[in-house]
């Protein structure tokens, strides 16, 4: 794989976003946007589908140790507990994801505090005409391909009231500059892990993720999906070794990655262990990624960076425009 097959089969230049994430995140973190302090939250909702809702994992991994429940929210249901002491956030890069769109609405009826974030759309004019607090944010080739613009312009907004470290922030943008210079489009090679993770997927992927990061996992499911056009699978590693690690006594071409966190718990470093002799034993290849050292912020974000990009460069390899997504088309077609 060199730049021309990029060029050839990448109509829009994804691997150019990708190039520039680092940049995108710093450039996001740094815009003169004030920080925001709610005064008697106790629960915060993050609503969003697909980029968006891997968005609102992040936020919910970063804050499990925090004193704040939080609730993920993918679909149309608000939780029963939601009231007017709940901040509920929406997201939708486009500003019309159908799902958002009624979370928003019903956040609303029920008087509970709320931001949203997107690039315009219906949601910025319903905030418009219902003085709700709107932040517009750029969006770059794609939803997907926004994440980094969105994710460190909520950081921005939401790291003093969440007590989020600003340390842990910068640490997270400065790991991904460093990663950029081993996985961007100028180094081709296999010494890229990424394009060498892209070389090794050749049938179904499962992914077994720790407790922590179920969001890199899911954001890397969710890639494989839109840029590979691949069918995928993500599983807990503790859950699995209950029921998942059955399915592997058959034949089969699944090919299992193990994502494993540099700090995970013991019990679960214990778990890794005995998944992977299993994998030995019955001559089952797996590949292994480890996270880098570092807060949770800055090992997921590496995580889906890294992980992102071999799913572009998969789609190049199998000779796949990455860009279009017309089965989501339709499906919005048809609401």
């Amino acid at each position: 794989m060199n730049i021309s097959d990029l060029e050839k089969y990448d109509s829009e230049k994804m691997y150019k976003i990708y190039d520039k994430w680092p940049n995108i995140a710093r450039e996001s973190f740094n815009i003169k946007q004030e920080s925001i302090n709610f005064q008697n939250i106790n629960h915060i909702i993050f609503a969003g589908m697909g980029g968006s809702g891997a968005i609102g994992d992040i936020f919910a991994a970063v804050l499990s140790k925090s004193n704040i429940h939080v609730n993920v929210v993918k679909g149309y249901v608000l939780p029963k507990t939601v009231d007017s002491d709940t901040l509920v956030v929406v997201t939708s890069v486009s500003g019309d994801t159908d799902e958002t769109i009624s979370i928003l609405e019903s956040a609303h009826k029920l008087g509970s505090k709320i931001i949203a974030f997107s690039s315009g759309g219906k949601m910025q004019e319903y905030c418009l005409k219902n003085k709700i607090q709107h932040i517009f944010v750029n969006q770059y080739h794609s939803p997907r391909l926004s994440f980094t613009s969105y994710l460190y312009t909520m950081l921005k907004v939401f790291h003093i009231s969440l007590e989020i470290k600003q340390d842990d922030i910068l640490e997270s943008i400065l790991e991904l500059e460093k990663l950029s210079k081993k996985i961007r489009s100028s180094n081709l090679t296999d010494l890229n892990p990424s394009v060498n993770l892209a070389k090794w997927i050749k049938f179904i992927p499962i992914i077994y993720y720790p407790y922590g990061l179920q969001s890199a996992a899911t954001r890397f499911k969710n890639s494989l999906q839109e840029n590979s056009k691949i069918h995928v699978m993500a599983e807990d590693i503790i859950e699995a070794c209950h029921n998942g690690i059955v399915a592997w006594e058959n034949k089969t071409d699944v090919q299992p990655i193990l994502i494993r966190g540099q700090d995970d718990h013991i019990k679960t470093k214990e778990r890794w262990d005995i998944m992977k002799k299993f994998f030995q034993q019955n001559n089952i290849k797996f590949r292994e990624i480890n996270s880098v050292n570092g807060s949770i912020l800055t090992k997921i974000i590496s995580l889906i960076y890294l992980l992102d990009c071999s799913t572009m460069y998969m789609a190049i390899l199998n000779k796949i425009d990455p860009s279009p997504v017309k089965s989501i088309d339709f499906v919005k077609s048809e609401l």
